[in-house]
């Protein structure tokens, strides 16, 4: 089987989303389906070799991140094109969210071509401070993602609360629910004798204070203005701030604030394991990636009670505060409040244990191979049920014919 994979960018541009579009990619590409993933030239396609068969850079213009930290890069004809060429050389589309006009481009192709979308929905509505933007989220909400959810062949959401938000949407089929996974050989609890102290000190970090992490992009919607204010009050915590974006936390001038850039997954393990709370006062999210990794390594999350819900079941080992619509002093009280019940409640022999306990689950809850298997099934079907001139041949993959 040929699968065509679209997102609006490539991994090499740090988002959650390109990354799971390219773990899912390499997972698929395993298990004998003929995968090709296109994305916009804005970000660097993944190098030769990297397990990945075929990638296809769209050209596009990426002025709306520069300019709004909003990404959405726009492709233009000749991108539109290409991307109508990829789409009838294959047999079915995997796009990765609704709102990327890359991926509007292609359901309009495959739906001209006849082709099998299967569509992954990651965000719902995000709650801008700009009322232009906001406006502009809403409206593009109504009047594009409800549209793509509806025209896809399957819908899988990667958060129950996601789910939740587009569930008044006349689906074709019945939406499935697959989280992403996570790597637990790579993301998972400190050994015995772990020194976090010693850690941190390797990494240029004070030890003598609690060390607050965040992990994402430098944006608006990740809660940047909290974790300013939150570090302006509360000079006895260390902040570390692990990405990138159009924000400059550096610019805050701040003592307690260590930006740090470029890193990977295996350099992230040792700030999660020697970290005392992860803390993520998003708003609009799925199932950040983040979160699982955070839970994998055993330390604690703080997030926002709409990103709690994205997995019911996780609730028990997730910190949740009220963010959405409140006004930002009260959040950053309650954030306040929970950092120090959060510490206090994981320090000295509990947090070991504590930290077994969510990496447990992570590892019982979240697999790629079980995600790339669900993706697999799906597809399967969706070609059993094409028409015989839209397709090639399909081939079974080694999973399936036993």
């Amino acid at each position: 089987m040929r699968v065509l994979i679209g997102s609006a960018y490539f991994e090499s541009h740090r988002g959650g989303i390109e990354i799971v579009a390219g773990r899912l990619a390499r997972e698929l590409q395993r298990r004998g389906a003929e995968v090709t993933w296109f994305a916009t030239d804005s970000s660097l396609p993944p190098e030769p070799g990297s397990g990945i068969a075929a990638t296809r850079p769209i050209k596009a213009w990426n002025v709306t991140e520069r300019v709004l930290g909003v990404p959405l890069p726009l492709p233009g004809p000749a991108g539109i094109a290409a991307l109508c060429r990829h789409v009838r050389s294959t047999d079915v589309v995997l796009l990765h969210d609704s709102l990327y006009p890359t991926n509007v481009a292609a359901m309009l192709a495959a739906r001209w071509h006849r082709k099998p979308v299967v569509l992954t929905q990651h965000i719902a509505s995000i709650q801008y401070r700009n009322r232009l933007l906001r406006g502009m989220m809403a409206a593009a909400n109504a009047l594009i993602a409800r549209p793509m959810l509806a025209a896809a062949d399957q819908v899988a959401f990667i958060s129950a609360a996601v789910a939740a938000q587009f569930a008044h949407v006349r689906f074709t089929a019945e939406p499935r629910l697959i989280f992403n996974g996570v790597d637990t050989d790579i993301f998972k609890v400190p050994p015995a004798g772990f020194d976090a102290n010693a850690t941190r000190a390797s990494l240029g970090l004070s030890g003598s204070r609690p060390l607050v992490l965040f992990v994402g992009r430098f944006v608006e919607k990740k809660g940047l203005h909290l974790i300013e204010r939150l570090a302006r009050r509360r000079p006895d915590l260390n902040f570390v701030l692990a990405g990138w974006g159009p924000i400059d936390p550096a610019a805050w001038r701040l003592a307690n604030v260590d930006v740090r850039s470029d890193l990977q997954a295996e350099t992230l393990v040792p700030l999660y394991q020697s970290s005392d709370v992860l803390l993520l006062p998003s708003v609009g999210e799925g199932l950040p990636l983040v979160l699982q990794e955070a839970l994998a390594c055993g330390l604690p999350v703080i997030c926002a009670s709409e990103t709690a819900a994205a997995d019911p079941g996780a609730r028990a080992h997730i910190n949740s505060v009220d963010i959405e619509g409140v006004d930002p002093d009260t959040a950053v009280a309650a954030l306040d409040a929970r950092i120090d019940a959060v510490v206090a409640e994981n320090s000295g022999a509990r947090r070991a244990a504590n930290a077994q306990a969510r990496h447990a689950y992570v590892r019982a809850r979240y697999s790629w191979s079980e995600a790339a298997r669900a993706y697999l099934s799906i597809i399967s079907a969706l070609l059993e049920k094409a028409p015989a001139h839209a397709v090639g041949p399909v081939s079974r993959t080694p999973s399936e014919r036993t």
